[in-house]
């Protein structure tokens, strides 16, 4: 108990109150993490989500290497080895990983979908991307899919279905990296735009956050708990 106490003290967990009650622990939440990252960077907001009182798996994907369609499936094959028995599975994405949880919903479902938070999803693409291409250098860097997050009308998140269940979106507004700023105009997470990573009326919030870190923000995984537990983000929300 003391161990947990400090762990939630060193996250900023509040100590009392971050559970998720007795309807929370039958509720699975799948976490996907983006492009040119692993699990591990996804380990802070899966802590978070189990305290919360949700089972949570991350799933593990070839982000630089497979084809879309296998990223997919890769998730849907995760889904049904982690949460056949949920009363409702809730879905979490960063970065790509929010495409790949797009398409995967649009082809197919589980039917005891919850809620869905998309984390600086490209879901406009991403202008970054099209510097990194313009330069050639999205080859080396990117991988198949990765060239293809660009903001062209051809390219991939042009061409996923508008989401048809209830979906947040959780956006950055801070850069950490010199390139972002010159290449994307307006806020933006220093690879994605506050204006690419929304869907027309749907939910957003946007946090002081750059891309590659918002998934470790404390604040990032008390806006994903309330918006599984309510389908909003409450005050502040976009």
């Amino acid at each position: 108990m003391k161990k947990e106490w400090l762990l939630s003290l060193a996250l900023g967990l509040p100590l009392t109150g971050c559970g998720g009650g007795p309807e929370a622990h039958h509720e699975a939440v799948v976490l996907v993490h983006g492009l040119g990252r692993s699990p591990s960077s996804m380990l802070i907001l899966s802590q978070r989500l189990k305290w919360a009182g949700y089972q949570v798996t991350i799933a593990e994907y070839p982000s630089r290497t497979a084809p879309f369609a296998e990223q997919m499936a890769t998730l849907g094959e995760t889904v049904r080895q982690c949460c056949s028995e949920a009363s409702r599975v809730h879905f979490v994405g960063h970065s790509l990983g929010a495409l790949v949880i797009r398409g995967y919903l649009a082809e197919q479902r589980p039917d005891s979908l919850g809620r869905v938070v998309l984390l600086a999803p490209p879901n406009q693409g991403s202008l970054f991307v099209d510097w990194l291409n313009e330069m050639q250098l999205g080859s080396d860097m990117l991988g198949p899919v990765g060239r293809a997050l660009g903001t062209d009308a051809t390219d991939l998140p042009a061409t996923l279905p508008l989401p048809d269940y209830e979906v947040g979106i959780i956006a950055g507004n801070r850069s950490t990296q010199p390139i972002g700023p010159p290449a994307i105009p307006g806020p933006d997470d220093g690879i994605v735009s506050i204006e690419q990573a929304s869907i027309g009326d749907v939910p957003m919030l946007v946090l002081p956050r750059s891309h590659a870190f918002i998934a470790n923000s404390r604040h990032t995984a008390n806006a994903v708990i309330r918006f599984l537990r309510t389908g909003g983000f409450g005050e502040g929300q976009g």
